[in-house]
């Protein structure tokens, strides 16, 4: 017996990645990310195999590993037909030193054998890093399994959809590309008005008679784990909430016909900063550390004197002892033990069980960003382990780095509209997988994360006027 019938439908698979450490160590980095990418998301939509089968996976794939076969045998979906990856921070810190490793990473993704089968491509990359006013650091790939037929881009300057055929590679100034849209934020949309390298690019696509758009994004980070703990919500949330409903006011504004949309990338969100303090520190007292020059606040120690609890988070919030700034005289400091320091730049927790014990769901009561955009926007439960900041340690795939504390900052949201398309089965066999890749693998400060469903036979109805597109083979 060969295995159960493939699902009806097409098979996409979205991922997105902040892959700015790669290029600061693409020997090892580059390596690693390169290989659980094709095992984990090329070989995640592969047909199940039955036990014994797996003579069959194809040449292309005889080199993974016992854990990607493992993989293959409990996802119950296809091979991506269509794929698209989104990158922030491509080229990492310094673009121009890292031209050369940006060239060898493309090329690979493209040349390569476990990706032989996509016959079509389409690779975005900006590379004005000497323009400050347009350079974002993005980088969308788009890849065309051989099997679908008849798969249209849009024109965004001539307002048409274009059949898309062979692999093409646009770069530098992605301003004049009539295939896209990519924009800088304003900039007083930036912390006190400093430019970085924060926008979004959109793509529209049309497959099995559905128009949608997808928008790769990066939204500002947290500059200060001081700042961000001093009020709830954040001063940071703040700014991503402008960021984020700007994006979603123009991919829905009146230029064109209003389709459903796919918004992935590194969103930034991160968890509301004074009450995870306030709930990991519940017994703590705290010490401020203020600069002898300045008076200013530069490091925050959260002490207990009996440190026995367990380690994890507590089912309730008691009154919060110490947030007037708790003095300690130097005697009782050193009979007291640390449970968090906290300063610009670092959140060293005593314990990072924390954050990966049940995959640490039980801080997402404390991820409410999202929340602003509940009417507008959608998210698949997560049930993965907050996807930055891991360490940059090629030997060390599961610690996270004691900077800023562990958070969702990388995301697949969609529209209303979308989720329909996604949650929408016409198959008992349909399966939508939302998930993280490298788990256990160096992949940088952050975990990549996918979601592969199936675009189920007439999902796409309502714009089938567009074009009669994607018929798979």
């Amino acid at each position: 017996m060969a295995g159960k019938a493939a699902a009806p439908g097409t098979a996409v698979l979205l991922v997105t990645a902040n892959v700015g450490s790669l290029f600061d160590d693409p020997e090892n980095l580059q390596k690693n990310w390169l290989r659980e990418f094709y095992q984990r998301c090329v070989a995640a939509a592969f047909l199940v195999l039955p036990p014994g089968s797996e003579a069959l996976v194809e040449p292309s794939f005889k080199l993974l590993s016992l854990e990607c076969l493992s993989l293959l045998k409990v996802v119950h979906t296809h091979k991506p037909h269509f794929m698209a990856l989104h990158c922030q921070e491509f080229g990492g810190k310094n673009y121009e030193a890292s031209m050369s490793h940006v060239d060898k990473f493309v090329k690979e993704l493209l040349s390569s054998d476990a990706m032989k089968e996509y016959n079509r491509a389409r690779v975005y990359l900006d590379e004005n890093y000497k323009s400050q006013e347009h350079f974002t650091a993005l980088g969308s790939f788009y890849f065309l399994h051989e099997s679908l037929k008849n798969i249209y881009q849009f024109d965004f300057k001539a307002k048409k959809y274009r059949k898309v055929t062979g692999k093409e590679i646009y770069s530098d100034t992605l301003e004049s590309t009539p295939m896209l849209e990519k924009e800088k934020f304003p900039q007083d949309y930036f912390p006190e008005c400093k430019w970085s390298r924060k926008g979004f690019i959109r793509t529209r696509w049309c497959i099995a008679d559905c128009a949608f758009d997808l928008v790769n994004i990066h939204l500002f980070h947290d500059a200060s784990n001081l700042v961000a703990w001093e009020t709830s919500p954040s001063v940071y949330s703040g700014i991503r909430h402008k960021a984020l409903g700007y994006v979603l006011d123009r991919i829905i504004d009146q230029r064109f016909e209003k389709v459903s949309y796919f918004v992935f990338g590194d969103f930034n969100f991160r968890l509301d900063s004074k009450s995870v303090v306030e709930t990991l520190c519940t017994k703590a007292t705290m010490q401020t550390v203020r600069a002898a020059d300045t008076n200013e606040v530069v490091k925050l120690i959260f002490r207990e004197s009996d440190n026995d609890r367990k380690v994890s988070v507590p089912p309730a919030r008691p009154a919060w002892r110490g947030a007037s700034a708790g003095t300690l005289s130097a005697k009782a400091a050193l009979s007291w033990q640390v449970v968090l320091q906290l300063e610009k730049k670092l959140f060293d927790y005593f314990n990072q069980e924390v954050f990966r014990d049940d995959n640490g769901t039980a801080l997402l009561e404390f991820d409410k960003e999202l929340s602003v955009f509940k009417d507008r926007l959608y998210e698949l439960d997560i049930s993965f382990p907050p996807s930055y900041p891991y360490s940059e340690d090629s030997r060390q795939g599961e610690q996270y780095m004691n900077t800023r504390c562990p958070a969702w900052c990388d995301r697949i949201l969609m529209s209303l509209s979308a989720k329909e398309l996604v949650l929408r089965s016409e198959s008992e066999e349909k399966v939508v997988t939302y998930d993280h890749i490298g788990p256990n693998v160096c992949m940088g400060d952050h975990k990549p994360v996918f979601l592969a469903f199936r675009m189920a036979p007439g999902a796409g109805k309502p714009h089938a006027r567009v074009h009669k597109c994607c018929v798979v083979q």
